[in-house]
């Protein structure tokens, strides 16, 4: 029934997204950032630390790049270079359904990103600067509350009080488990061969999520109430969990219809400028959401690798929303200088042969 694929598609999906998320905020929290200050005198090595920051998965490498740029660390070419780097939440969805492709997306976006901030750095006068640095939230515990510094905590006080939201949780990782571990969740082929290139049918990777799925949640057995509620829940699951599955479920829907009833790769062949187009001006947007669109699109074959290369370039997920509350001008440069990388990019692969 093609009804219920697409909700154990959707299922799998958000769920190995929401998985991968929290296991990175905890190493995040846990690692507490880094000392960064003394980068000012070495732009080359901010451009290669910006660019690392900005391809790990999530929002978080983008904040600390963000942060810094408006503390005057690092320049605009170092801001740059993590702005193209990174692909925002999207590439949770990413590793979760094109594992291989996403890797090589990741080094074409890191190499691409090295360029970018050099030839920034280069011909844009560094005076483009924040005018009134403040101090931004990055994913780091609460300053001055100490009881908050610490992520994991007393077991048996947890086991004795866990709290409804860490029952929730740990039910939720179980079932998961058990789901994508038992293969109820496993995709189904016949019938769908335009899904050929996703990875549902491989046990192995699933058994590879389901074991990363258990050290999460080992960890939510140990960590804190604070960490669970605070960072967990209202950070991950109130934010990103609901918009994830709807607009997974929505698209793979819209997905079924198109591919049913219309050659739509056909279609986009013949309209390759309009789509990428409208793949940049999505990417401008400074949030994550529309684009999982792109990346739903790709794992099933409709559309080529350049376009969801060209929107992953413009894209930065939320790690733009900051930069727009600090300072416009500058995100709306850095916004032009990657809309020019991306069809510059394309372009070339576009008169290389199709990719």
């Amino acid at each position: 029934m093609w009804l219920l694929e697409i909700i154990k598609q959707s299922v799998l999906i958000t769920g190995l997204v929401v998985v991968m998320m929290i296991f990175i905020e905890y190493i995040n929290i846990t690692s507490k950032g880094s000392a960064l200050e003394k980068l000012q005198n070495k732009p080359f090595l901010q451009i290669i630390l910006s660019a690392l920051l900005g391809v790990l998965p999530g929002c978080s490498g983008g904040f600390v790049v963000v942060s810094l740029y408006t503390h005057n660390l690092i320049s605009f070419g170092a801001l740059v270079a993590m702005m193209v780097a990174t692909a925002g939440d999207e590439a949770f969805l990413m590793l979760a359904i094109i594992p291989k492709e996403a890797l090589i997306l990741f080094a074409v976006l890191f190499v691409l990103s090295i360029a970018a901030g050099l030839l920034t750095n280069k011909f844009v006068p560094n005076a483009l600067s924040p005018c009134c640095p403040e101090k931004f939230q990055i994913h780091t515990p609460e300053h001055g509350d100490h009881k908050h510094l610490s992520v994991w905590g007393n077991l048996r006080d947890n086991l004795k009080r866990p709290g409804s939201r860490r029952l929730i949780l740990l039910f939720g990782l179980l079932v998961f488990i058990i789901g994508i571990s038992a293969g109820f969740l496993e995709h189904e082929h016949h019938g769908h061969e335009h899904l050929h290139h996703s990875i549902f049918s491989e046990k192995w990777l699933n058994l590879i999520f389901a074991g990363l799925s258990l050290i999460t949640l080992i960890f939510t057995l140990f960590s804190t109430r604070h960490f669970i509620e605070e960072h967990i829940w209202n950070h991950i699951v109130k934010h990103h969990f609901l918009k994830i599955l709807i607009w997974t479920f929505g698209t793979l829907l819209v997905i079924h219809f198109l591919v049913g009833n219309l050659d739509i790769t056909r279609w986009i062949n013949e309209q390759y400028w309009v789509v990428l187009s409208v793949a940049i001006l999505i990417g401008i947007i400074p949030t994550s959401g529309p684009h999982l669109v792109f990346v739903t699109l790709f794992a099933t074959g409709t559309i080529p690798f350049s376009i969801l290369l060209a929107n992953s370039i413009v894209q930065e997920g939320h790690a733009g929303l900051p930069l727009l509350a600090e300072t416009k001008k500058g995100f709306v440069l850095a916004k032009a200088l990657k809309i020019f990388l991306a069809l510059l990019v394309t372009a070339g692969i576009r008169f290389i042969g199709s990719w």
